[in-house]
């Protein structure tokens, strides 16, 4: 069932019924008495759906109609949405998280922030997509953010955390059955805390993390997984700091990273989480868990050429509308694969600003500057600039419309310069095993 035709279009043939209906407990529960299910599986629409739980179980109540959602528990992935709850169960677990809270007023809010020292990161408590986020510095920037952004009320309060500054970003996919738990990815962002984690570039397998910090970030997924009861699939999103890992938030439902991790893994995490669901055991499935050779890079494509004036520069709101991947023996090589994929090529030449403390495009570029924005705008538009690393907003909209690849953030940049250094090598080849037909991939003929 879904509520987009065009994000099915050409998937016709997977199901045997196919369903274009708002997401509402009501119109599922229509479709439910329609088709007769006796199970109905919450956890791979997303938030939309996930958030249907609590009112189809009572519309499915109301109507007396025997069906139940499959997998995690409502009550748990309410526990997770909820932030004083789920705050609980990481202190249970001696699982750090980053010192933050929720304000109901400007007052509370300033007080908060004094508690926690600045810098903050500030969002609302009742949107998606990080709408609204920012990372702010001062009294002055928290009380703008207030008058201008949003509207702080007992019934939409604002959350306030601690910003990790200079921390690793992780994501990772799990599957449980409730006790046993598999790992599908360990996701390492490119950029910073502060961007994002739909709108950065992250790589599989991790490259900066020791194997302290692995057997870390394993143990704290397992626990939350295990503290959730959780049956089907969990996103955990974490931050390294210090060598101290940070839980930022846990999803027991489907995220935006799960066809990404079968596809550099191997391990079909969707099927599996499917297959628990339907009371299956990780053990009764045989699968194991496939740390690839090889690295694989996910870029976001972004839509600021359909979007004239939009602010391109990344930041803790979500701006990405699809994402592609790379894969090659190296993160430069996979890293320019994935440039490539998104039409942002990364030069190996030419002419650049560099306006961030990057080194070594020097190596490869004629390095100019510009004291005028209006002078360095003129000068993309006629075709002389070749690469920008800025933050410069004004620029980097012409940018856009020149179809000049730029990097906003010295990660990025410094992915970037490893890129070009890895333009010397050869694409590397290599085999891959033929495409199970759906019968074997499912392990049953498709209408049974």
């Amino acid at each position: 069932m879904n509520n987009n035709p065009e994000t099915v279009s050409t998937d016709y043939d997977t199901s045997d019924g196919l369903f274009f209906e708002p997401i509402t407990a009501e119109e599922v529960a229509d479709v439910i008495e329609e088709t007769g299910a006796d199970g109905v599986m919450v956890q791979f629409g997303g938030q939309t759906s996930v958030n249907i739980g609590s009112s189809l179980e009572a519309e499915l109540d109301r109507r007396g109609v025997d069906c139940t959602i499959l997998g995690t528990s409502v009550d748990a992935m309410d526990l997770a949405e909820d932030r004083d709850r789920f705050n609980a169960l990481l202190e249970s677990c001696g699982i750090a998280q980053p010192e933050g809270g929720a304000a109901r007023s400007e007052e509370e809010a300033l007080e908060l922030a004094h508690d926690i020292g600045y810098p903050v990161l500030v969002r609302p408590s009742y949107v998606l997509g990080g709408r609204a986020m920012r990372v702010v510095y001062s009294d002055e920037e928290l009380q703008t953010y207030i008058e201008e952004a949003v509207r702080v009320s007992p019934e939409k309060p604002i959350l306030i955390d601690r910003f990790l500054e200079d921390a690793v970003e992780l994501d990772v996919d799990a599957v449980s059955d409730g006790e046993n738990v598999l790992i599908g990815g360990i996701m390492e962002h490119v950029e910073n805390a502060g961007v994002h984690s739909g709108d950065s570039a992250c790589m599989i397998p991790p490259r900066s993390l020791g194997r302290e910090i692995n057997r870390r970030v394993r143990e704290v997924v397992e626990d939350i997984a295990r503290e959730l009861s959780t049956v089907g699939l969990l996103n955990v999103q974490l931050a390294v700091q210090d060598g101290e890992v940070y839980v930022l938030e846990a999803n027991p439902r489907a995220s935006r990273t799960v066809p990404f991790v079968s596809k550099a893994t191997g391990v079909p995490i969707a099927k599996l989480a499917a297959k628990v669901m339907a009371d299956r055991s990780l053990p009764e499935l045989d699968v194991t868990e496939h740390v690839p050779a090889q690295t694989s890079v996910k870029e976001v494509v972004l839509p600021f050429d359909r979007l004239p004036g939009s602010d391109p520069r990344l930041g803790p709101e979500m701006k990405s509308t699809g994402e592609i991947m790379g894969t090659a023996q190296s993160f430069g090589k996979a890293y320019d694969k994935a440039q490539d994929a998104t039409d942002k090529p990364v030069p190996a030449d030419g002419t650049a600003v560099v306006d961030l403390p990057v080194d070594g495009f020097e190596e490869y570029f004629d390095i100019v500057s510009f004291e005028e924005t209006e002078a360095f705008e003129e000068a993309i538009r006629e075709g002389e600039i070749d690469l920008i690393v800025s933050r410069d907003r004004d620029p980097l909209e012409v940018a856009v419309e020149e179809s000049v690849t730029y990097f906003s953030t010295v990660p990025s940049a410094e992915a970037a310069l490893e890129a070009i250094h890895a333009k010397e090598d050869d694409l590397d080849v290599m085999a891959v095993e033929e495409r199970p037909t759906k019968e074997e991939y499912w392990g049953q003929p498709k209408n049974e």
